[in-house]
């Protein structure tokens, strides 16, 4: 939370646009909004929609596929190859430091659920270290642009 998955999710999509890479971007978090919530953090919801979605985007002329979403464990990528057949996921972790996360949460995140984000975000930086799920981590902290950020996110992944 506040690492800048969403914001990095829309530069590299407008990337991968401009070199005329056909592609899907999808936020996962916003397809597993509801209350009240049987599942922790939405993650069957989620997962059914993007089963759901996948096949839209594909039959569109999708041909790649990015999703902004956390991945605490392992286990979460069989969700992803199951809901996207033949997927091969590459998972990047973006950094920041905590009080950058800290910030951009407060500029949008500033209504109920503020300080239950401030304490999540901390707690995923800790769970995220330790799981080590990602094939490449890419610093997103101060000085970076979003672009150069984007960039790097898809050269590491071959894409650009």
């Amino acid at each position: 939370m506040g690492s800048g998955k969403t914001t990095v999710l829309s530069e590299a999509s407008d990337l991968l646009a401009a070199a005329g890479i056909a592609h899907a971007a999808i936020d996962l978090d916003w397809l597993s909004v509801m209350h009240p919530q049987h599942d922790p953090y939405g993650q069957r919801l989620a997962f059914a929609n993007l089963a759901a979605v996948w096949p839209i985007y594909a039959a569109a002329g999708a041909e790649r596929l990015m999703v902004a979403r956390v991945i605490e464990d392992r286990a979460e990528l069989d969700h992803y190859r199951a809901a996207v057949p033949g997927a091969q996921p590459i998972v990047c972790r973006l950094t920041a430091p905590l009080a950058l996360m800290h910030e951009r949460l407060r500029i949008r995140e500033p209504g109920m659920t503020f300080n239950q984000q401030l304490a999540r975000a901390a707690e995923l930086a800790d769970i995220l270290e330790r799981a080590g799920v990602e094939d490449y981590v890419v610093d997103n902290g101060p000085g970076r642009s979003v672009g150069e950020v984007a960039y790097e996110v898809l050269s590491l992944a071959g894409w650009l």
